[in-house]
């Protein structure tokens, strides 16, 4: 009976590790496929942002390494009773935006919160109804990555928990293309760390 007891340490331990080998693979697979579908949609003149001009060399863009410890899982915080509030662009448009909720999560054991926001007229789109928008600063952006600070796209969870993967964070249109009218990035959504995952700054040579 003695002897039972580290093999069972032994198949647990290796049963973890396969998993969380499997986990790993799986979210590379994912984060592949995502920076995959975004160059497609880039080096595609029916839908790219990039001008005439930069469409000519455009190959792809340049990404960090996807890591999975930048997918975090977030508690929200509803918050319902907020004001309507005109956000902020890059231009004169002031579209309608509520904030959605507080989220809440921890990233290299330290705590951080992001406002989650909804977009007042797209809600009315059954296609983007569930959609909810997350932009963000942290310290990689004027260097590394775009200046203006980054978006992710998130749905409407089931439960109150909401999945962040920065590996899926953006630029702004207005990182390309000067004609494009982006909201800028509010304040209070600052992480004061850096978030070396998504997209880096566009540089077109």
């Amino acid at each position: 009976m003695k002897a039972v007891f580290p093999l069972l340490f032994i198949f647990i331990f290796l049963g973890c590790k396969q998993s969380t080998e499997q986990y790993s693979n799986l979210h590379l697979i994912e984060v592949q496929n995502y920076q995959e579908k975004l160059n497609k949609e880039y080096t595609n003149p029916s839908s790219s942002p990039l001008t005439k001009e930069d469409l000519v060399n455009f190959e792809a863009l340049n990404f960090f390494e996807a890591d999975e410890n930048y997918k975090v899982e977030a508690t929200l915080e509803l918050t319902p009773n907020d004001r309507v509030f005109e956000m902020a662009t890059t231009t004169d448009r002031k579209p309608l935006y509520k904030r959605y909720a507080i989220a809440t999560f921890r990233l290299n054991g330290k705590e951080y919160k992001l406002n989650v926001y909804q977009n007042q007229q797209l809600m009315l789109d059954f296609e983007y109804r569930d959609y909810l928008f997350l932009p963000f600063t942290d310290a990689t952006n004027g260097h590394e990555s775009y200046k203006g600070g980054r978006y992710i796209d998130v749905e409407i969870p089931t439960t109150n928990k909401l999945t962040i993967d920065f590996n899926k964070a953006y630029n702004p249109y207005c990182a390309y293309n000067s004609k494009y009218s982006c909201p800028v990035v509010p304040s209070e959504n600052h992480l004061d760390i850096e978030i070396k995952a998504g997209v880096k700054a566009y540089d077109k040579h």
